[in-house]
Protein backbone atom coordinates (compact mmCIF):
# COMPACT_ATOMS: atom_id res chain seq x y z
CA UNK A 1 0.00 0.00 0.00
CA UNK A 2 1.34 3.56 -0.83
CA UNK A 3 1.63 5.67 2.16
CA UNK A 4 3.01 2.83 4.35
CA UNK A 5 5.87 2.90 5.81
CA UNK A 6 8.55 -0.56 6.55
CA UNK A 7 9.47 -0.56 9.76
CA UNK A 8 12.28 -2.93 11.04
CA UNK A 9 10.88 -5.23 13.60
CA UNK A 10 12.90 -5.53 17.14
CA UNK A 11 12.67 -9.11 18.27
CA UNK A 12 14.29 -12.62 17.33
CA UNK A 13 17.09 -12.07 14.43
CA UNK A 14 16.36 -13.50 10.98
CA UNK A 15 15.82 -17.58 10.70
CA UNK A 16 18.63 -17.25 8.90
CA UNK A 17 20.90 -16.26 11.54
CA UNK A 18 19.28 -18.88 13.97
CA UNK A 19 19.79 -22.03 11.03
CA UNK A 20 23.51 -20.87 10.70
CA UNK A 21 23.75 -20.77 14.39
CA UNK A 22 21.98 -24.58 15.20
CA UNK A 23 23.59 -25.87 12.35
CA UNK A 24 27.41 -24.59 13.72
CA UNK A 25 26.56 -25.88 16.78
CA UNK A 26 25.59 -29.11 15.75
CA UNK A 27 28.61 -29.46 13.67
CA UNK A 28 30.02 -29.15 16.88
CA UNK A 29 28.60 -31.64 19.43
CA UNK A 30 29.17 -34.01 16.42
CA UNK A 31 32.84 -33.40 15.95
CA UNK A 32 33.07 -33.76 19.81
CA UNK A 33 31.15 -37.13 19.71
CA UNK A 34 33.27 -38.66 16.99
CA UNK A 35 36.71 -37.13 17.74
CA UNK A 36 36.36 -38.50 21.44
CA UNK A 37 35.99 -41.85 19.82
CA UNK A 38 38.18 -41.68 17.15
CA UNK A 39 40.54 -38.82 17.25
CA UNK A 40 41.32 -36.04 14.98
CA UNK A 41 43.47 -38.02 12.29
CA UNK A 42 41.05 -40.81 11.94
CA UNK A 43 37.73 -38.67 12.06
CA UNK A 44 36.98 -37.85 8.48
CA UNK A 45 34.45 -34.67 7.61
CA UNK A 46 32.26 -36.33 5.73
CA UNK A 47 31.24 -38.58 8.26
CA UNK A 48 30.57 -35.88 10.77
CA UNK A 49 28.50 -33.72 7.92
CA UNK A 50 26.45 -36.78 7.27
CA UNK A 51 25.63 -37.00 10.58
CA UNK A 52 24.27 -33.87 10.86
CA UNK A 53 23.30 -33.61 7.29
CA UNK A 54 25.23 -30.78 6.01
CA UNK A 55 26.59 -30.92 2.37
CA UNK A 56 30.74 -31.19 2.56
CA UNK A 57 30.65 -27.55 0.49
CA UNK A 58 28.71 -25.68 3.25
CA UNK A 59 30.83 -26.71 5.67
CA UNK A 60 33.21 -24.08 4.69
CA UNK A 61 30.54 -21.50 5.41
CA UNK A 62 30.98 -22.58 9.26
CA UNK A 63 35.22 -23.02 9.44
CA UNK A 64 37.84 -21.86 7.01
CA UNK A 65 39.34 -25.69 7.60
CA UNK A 66 39.38 -29.09 9.57
CA UNK A 67 42.06 -27.62 11.81
CA UNK A 68 40.15 -24.41 12.61
CA UNK A 69 37.72 -26.74 12.91
CA UNK A 70 39.76 -29.02 15.30
CA UNK A 71 40.74 -25.54 17.08
CA UNK A 72 37.11 -24.79 17.60
CA UNK A 73 36.62 -28.19 19.00
CA UNK A 74 39.77 -28.12 21.64
CA UNK A 75 38.28 -25.06 22.77
CA UNK A 76 34.43 -25.36 23.45
CA UNK A 77 35.49 -29.25 24.99
CA UNK A 78 38.08 -27.74 27.64
CA UNK A 79 35.57 -24.89 28.40
CA UNK A 80 32.77 -27.61 29.05
CA UNK A 81 35.00 -29.67 31.05
CA UNK A 82 36.16 -26.63 33.06
CA UNK A 83 32.90 -26.04 34.06
CA UNK A 84 31.94 -29.28 34.97
CA UNK A 85 35.15 -29.40 36.77
CA UNK A 86 33.78 -26.25 39.08
CA UNK A 87 30.58 -28.30 39.48
CA UNK A 88 32.22 -30.80 41.71
CA UNK A 89 35.10 -29.18 43.27
CA UNK A 90 33.84 -25.85 43.85
CA UNK A 91 30.87 -27.82 45.91
CA UNK A 92 31.11 -26.76 49.31
CA UNK A 93 28.48 -28.72 50.68
CA UNK A 94 31.14 -31.75 50.67
CA UNK A 95 34.66 -32.11 51.94
CA UNK A 96 37.25 -31.46 49.31
CA UNK A 97 38.36 -34.65 49.09
CA UNK A 98 34.92 -36.11 49.03
CA UNK A 99 34.31 -33.35 45.69
CA UNK A 100 37.25 -34.80 43.98
CA UNK A 101 36.02 -38.46 44.83
CA UNK A 102 32.63 -37.72 43.57
CA UNK A 103 34.34 -36.40 40.39
CA UNK A 104 36.31 -39.22 39.70
CA UNK A 105 32.82 -41.17 40.05
CA UNK A 106 31.50 -38.85 37.20
CA UNK A 107 34.39 -39.56 34.73
CA UNK A 108 33.92 -43.42 35.53
CA UNK A 109 30.15 -43.27 34.93
CA UNK A 110 30.28 -41.35 31.63
CA UNK A 111 33.18 -43.95 30.20
CA UNK A 112 30.65 -46.91 31.31
CA UNK A 113 27.59 -45.62 29.65
CA UNK A 114 29.13 -45.04 26.60
CA UNK A 115 30.79 -48.65 26.44
CA UNK A 116 34.46 -47.19 27.05
CA UNK A 117 34.31 -45.75 23.69
CA UNK A 118 34.75 -41.90 23.95
CA UNK A 119 37.73 -40.56 25.98
CA UNK A 120 38.89 -37.61 26.69
CA UNK A 121 39.09 -35.33 23.55
CA UNK A 122 41.96 -33.56 25.05
CA UNK A 123 44.15 -36.89 25.73
CA UNK A 124 43.33 -38.37 22.68
CA UNK A 125 44.74 -35.34 20.48
CA UNK A 126 47.82 -34.69 23.16
CA UNK A 127 48.81 -38.71 21.84
CA UNK A 128 48.41 -38.14 18.57
CA UNK A 129 50.16 -34.88 18.30
CA UNK A 130 53.08 -35.89 16.31
CA UNK A 131 50.08 -35.93 13.31
CA UNK A 132 48.55 -32.65 13.80
CA UNK A 133 47.93 -29.04 13.35
CA UNK A 134 51.21 -27.26 15.79
CA UNK A 135 48.89 -24.66 16.55
CA UNK A 136 46.94 -27.60 18.85
CA UNK A 137 50.20 -27.97 21.22
CA UNK A 138 49.82 -25.14 23.52
CA UNK A 139 46.13 -25.18 23.12
CA UNK A 140 45.81 -28.82 24.76
CA UNK A 141 48.89 -27.56 26.91
CA UNK A 142 46.70 -24.89 28.31
CA UNK A 143 43.62 -27.00 28.67
CA UNK A 144 45.41 -29.39 30.67
CA UNK A 145 47.18 -26.61 33.11
CA UNK A 146 43.32 -25.50 33.45
CA UNK A 147 42.57 -28.20 34.43
CA UNK A 148 45.36 -28.70 36.62
CA UNK A 149 44.89 -25.42 38.55
CA UNK A 150 41.59 -25.82 39.29
CA UNK A 151 42.49 -29.37 40.96
CA UNK A 152 45.31 -28.10 42.85
CA UNK A 153 43.03 -25.58 44.24
CA UNK A 154 40.79 -28.33 45.90
CA UNK A 155 44.02 -30.70 46.88
CA UNK A 156 45.44 -27.37 49.00
CA UNK A 157 41.68 -27.03 50.99
CA UNK A 158 42.04 -30.46 51.61
CA UNK A 159 45.43 -29.88 52.91
CA UNK A 160 44.68 -26.41 54.82
CA UNK A 161 41.98 -29.17 56.80
CA UNK A 162 45.10 -31.30 57.60
CA UNK A 163 43.35 -34.13 54.88
CA UNK A 164 46.71 -33.68 52.55
CA UNK A 165 50.33 -33.98 53.74
CA UNK A 166 51.61 -30.38 53.92
CA UNK A 167 54.73 -32.22 52.15
CA UNK A 168 53.25 -33.01 49.10
CA UNK A 169 53.12 -30.17 46.22
CA UNK A 170 49.53 -29.75 45.47
CA UNK A 171 50.66 -28.56 42.21
CA UNK A 172 52.61 -31.47 41.10
CA UNK A 173 50.23 -33.57 43.13
CA UNK A 174 47.39 -32.74 40.18
CA UNK A 175 49.56 -32.49 37.31
CA UNK A 176 50.77 -36.46 38.16
CA UNK A 177 46.81 -37.08 38.86
CA UNK A 178 46.30 -35.80 35.19
CA UNK A 179 49.27 -37.53 33.87
CA UNK A 180 47.99 -40.94 35.21
CA UNK A 181 44.36 -40.39 34.81
CA UNK A 182 44.82 -39.85 30.63
CA UNK A 183 46.66 -43.11 30.63
CA UNK A 184 44.04 -45.07 32.98
CA UNK A 185 41.48 -43.63 29.91
CA UNK A 186 43.55 -44.78 26.96
CA UNK A 187 44.12 -48.73 28.61
CA UNK A 188 40.10 -48.42 29.96
CA UNK A 189 39.26 -47.50 26.02
CA UNK A 190 42.12 -50.54 25.33
CA UNK A 191 40.57 -53.11 27.71
CA UNK A 192 36.30 -51.94 27.39
CA UNK A 193 36.49 -51.87 31.16
CA UNK A 194 37.07 -49.90 34.56
CA UNK A 195 39.60 -51.95 35.75
CA UNK A 196 42.73 -49.63 35.30
CA UNK A 197 40.51 -46.19 35.97
CA UNK A 198 39.87 -48.50 39.55
CA UNK A 199 43.53 -49.15 40.27
CA UNK A 200 44.58 -45.84 39.21
CA UNK A 201 42.08 -44.39 41.70
CA UNK A 202 42.69 -46.55 44.56
CA UNK A 203 46.54 -46.21 44.93
CA UNK A 204 45.77 -42.39 43.91
CA UNK A 205 43.54 -41.61 46.94
CA UNK A 206 45.87 -44.43 49.13
CA UNK A 207 48.62 -41.91 48.61
CA UNK A 208 46.49 -38.94 49.40
CA UNK A 209 45.42 -40.30 52.70
CA UNK A 210 49.18 -41.60 54.29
Amino acid sequence: MSGTSHVKRRGRPPKQVDSYSDTKTALIRAGLVTMTEKGFSASGLDEILRSVGVPKGSFYHYFQSKEDFGSTLIETYGKAFSSNLDKYLLDESHLPLERFSYLIESFRKYMIEHDFQRGCLIGNLGQEMGALPSVFRQQLIDVFEEWQKKTSLCFKEAQQRGDISTNLDCAELARFFWVGWEGAILRAKLERNATALDNFTDHFLKFLNK
